[in-house]
């Protein structure tokens, strides 16, 4: 699932192709909303919001998408051609350039002063205006006995993380994926890695953890179960966590991040 900076990229995006501009072709291929016409609407901005994005526009209406596990939005110039491609879910388009939406998880409309029905229950974005150490570690402690590995997926403990920077903030902290939080030392360096990380990759084209731009150099140790450590040359070890319908992948050096007694 694109986390928290690829969303963030695709949002930046979209408010540059659409922002200002009215809506001239507005086609929705998704049954709940088939008949919904946006049409003659300007679009105000595109914000994401953790994982999520919102696209409002004039007269109180917000679009919000997710881009779940396959989805994206690619954005061109106005064609005003039929696109009948059967992953399209959305198409939004002004008198220049063209957004469509391929594959979309979740595709809504919503009032703008209601978006809290939709997003209200994410904790604090750690690429957003909101984002509060404070108020994520609060969060995260209120759970003391869960893993911390399923914590930081959490979306409403604190949102954008996904399974890459998961474990590579883990593994940067030295923190064993199936410690309990109330068993990890400073909540809140935790945390504040994960938003520099996000930070210094928001604006690029791949995930660098590293500081090495090199082809496959570029992480510490998502995907390279079976490798050496780049720190110590422990094999990496790969694995997954969470209820039996939504585990995710894992992947920590047993010698970098030993696991308690």
């Amino acid at each position: 699932m694109p986390e928290g900076d690829v969303v963030w990229r695709t949002g930046r995006a979209l408010h540059e192709a659409l922002t200002g501009r009215v809506v001239t072709r507005s086609d929705f291929r998704v049954p709940r909303f088939a008949t919904a016409d946006l049409t003659g609407r300007c679009v105000t901005e595109t914000v994401s919001r953790g994982k999520h994005l919102l696209t409002r526009l004039e007269g109180d209406i917000t679009l919000h998408t997710h881009l779940k596990m396959d989805g994206s939005w690619r954005i061109g110039r106005a064609t005003g051609y039929a696109l009948r491609d059967h992953r399209i879910r959305l198409i939004l388009a002004n008198a220049d350039l063209q957004a469509i939406g391929y594959l979309l998880g979740i595709v809504e409309l919503v009032r703008t002063s209601r978006e809290d029905r939709s997003v209200g229950h994410l904790g604090p974005d750690l690429l957003g205006p909101d984002w509060d150490s404070g108020e994520a570690v609060r969060r995260l402690g209120a759970a003391p006995d869960r893993t911390i590995g399923e914590a930081l997926l959490d979306q409403r403990n604190l949102a954008g993380i996904g399974t890459i920077y998961r474990s590579e903030t883990l593994f940067l902290r030295g923190v064993h994926p199936w410690r309990r939080v109330g068993d990890v030392p400073d909540l809140a360096g935790l945390t504040e890695l994960a938003r520099k990380l996000l930070e210094a990759n928001k604006a690029r084209g791949e995930t660098i953890t590293t500081g090495n731009t090199r082809r496959g150099e570029g992480k510490w140790i998502y995907g390279r179960a079976g490798q050496p450590c780049r720190r110590c040359g422990t094999t990496i070890s790969r694995g997954s966590l969470g209820p039996a319908v939504e585990e995710r992948i894992l992947f920590w050096c047993p010698r970098c991040q030993p696991a308690l007694p």
